[in-house]
């Protein structure tokens, strides 16, 4: 079976605006906010009323439901047809704003990582409630980090109202988001079946932003933590179904994931892609060739070191894009979403350090945005599920083997 790796056609155009948002918007201001922790960037705002047109004609990337309207526009698919979808074209999206700037990207107003969690598990009727919302995701509490089954936040029925209590915190545009999808347990007995997303206003009573993190890198992101205190939402807000199915287990809420994860790999391909560019320039400025038709070890050793990292690069790439086309096909992406995500954010972490080490004095400076986008990759590498996680996830898969046979 060959397979075509140049990028489809109907994409061209998303790629296209993606970049030019990310050249001519996130560029110019991405020290600015940097170095202005917590201030909100206005000048997001003109770029998300243009991204919400674009999305309601079908030609935006990531709309605010996480490209579900775009799926909803495709043509049926047929037997052995291929559909290039939302998930697709979200992450090419995501690749090209985050070589502009991750944390702006991960500002534009509507464009929250809970919108995907929605998309990934909502009814119908709940697309249509909550598809113009701007929702940030909440799973992360106190007591644990990347262990989403150790949720404490409980969701108790009360008549036709659930009753939220729980803190959670590292939620990225917690403060900002119009919603918040939370994590919590509807029946503490039966383990991880009984965790399910809930979708919140952040005004809404019982709901208090306590506080907002000063972090490494993504300073213009606003990352909060967050109270419940016996914040009553209708039972309607509950996403997909509320049965708790023992069988199932932690699968249907965990399929936000399959969504969210190849995302973020996005990012981290976007930021790889601006470090190894701006290293390119450099190499070419000190007058040192890269040539792919010797062999690296024949070669300068910045020049070798390039083409290690450009190869790790393809290599995060392709794992992101066949994850977020399985997506798109409806095949179990699981495994793959994982892969992405392990590979991509290592990459990230890796190529960014590397360059800062390869340009010395220029690159630790503030004269480029190098070190900056060092500082910016480490998260890519821990949100979403750190790269220990998912190197689980992956063996478990692999191996055939339950959360319980390999912790």
């Amino acid at each position: 079976m060959s397979i075509n790796l140049e990028l489809p056609k109907k994409l061209h155009v998303t790629v296209d605006q993606a970049h030019q948002a990310a050249a001519e918007i996130f560029r110019p201001i991405s020290r600015k906010y940097d170095l202005r922790e917590h201030d909100y960037p206005v000048e997001l705002d003109t770029l998300a009323s243009l991204y919400d047109g674009l999305s309601e004609t079908g030609q935006a990337g990531a709309g605010a439901d996480g490209g579900r309207s775009q799926e909803k526009k495709q043509k049926p698919k047929t037997d052995g047809a291929v559909v290039n979808g939302g998930n697709m074209q979200s992450v090419v999206n995501v690749i090209e704003t985050s070589w502009g700037d991750v944390g702006l990207m991960l500002s534009i107003p509507y464009q929250g990582l809970g919108n995907s969690a929605i998309a990934a598990v909502a009814t119908d009727e709940q697309l249509e409630r909550f598809g113009k919302v701007w929702a940030a995701m909440a799973i992360t509490e106190p007591g644990f980090g990347s262990d989403s089954a150790a949720v404490s936040t409980t969701a108790t029925l009360d008549g036709d109202e659930y009753v939220i209590n729980g803190e959670k915190i590292y939620v990225t545009a917690g403060s900002r988001a119009t919603h918040i999808v939370v994590w919590a347990t509807v029946d503490k007995s039966a383990g991880r079946a009984a965790i399910k997303s809930f979708v919140v206003p952040r005004t809404h009573p019982g709901v208090t932003v306590e506080r907002l993190e000063h972090k490494l890198g993504i300073k213009v992101s606003d990352t909060a933590a967050i109270r419940f205190e016996n914040c009553r939402i209708p039972k309607e807000n509950l996403l997909g179904s509320p049965e708790v199915d023992t069988k199932k287990g932690f699968g249907g809420v965990m399929q936000t994931f399959d969504n969210t994860r190849p995302l973020v790999a996005g990012m981290a391909v976007g930021v790889t892609r601006a470090a190894l560019e701006e290293l390119r320039r450099i190499l070419d400025e000190a007058g040192i060739e890269v040539d792919y038709d010797r062999p690296a070890a024949d070669q300068h050793a910045a020049a070798a070191e390039f083409l290690r990292m450009e190869a790790d690069f393809e290599a995060a790439y392709l794992h992101t894009m066949r994850a977020a086309w399985m997506a798109d096909n409806k095949k179990p992406n699981s495994t793959e979403a994982s892969m992405s995500k392990a590979k991509a954010g290592r990459t990230a972490t890796d190529v960014t350090n590397k360059v800062v080490e390869l340009t010395g004095t220029l690159g630790y400076s503030e004269r480029l945005l190098v070190e900056k986008w060092a500082r910016d990759s480490k998260i890519l590498d821990i949100f979403e599920g750190t790269q220990q996680i998912q190197n689980l996830i992956i063996a478990r898969r692999v191996l055939n083997k339950s959360s319980a046979e390999l912790k």
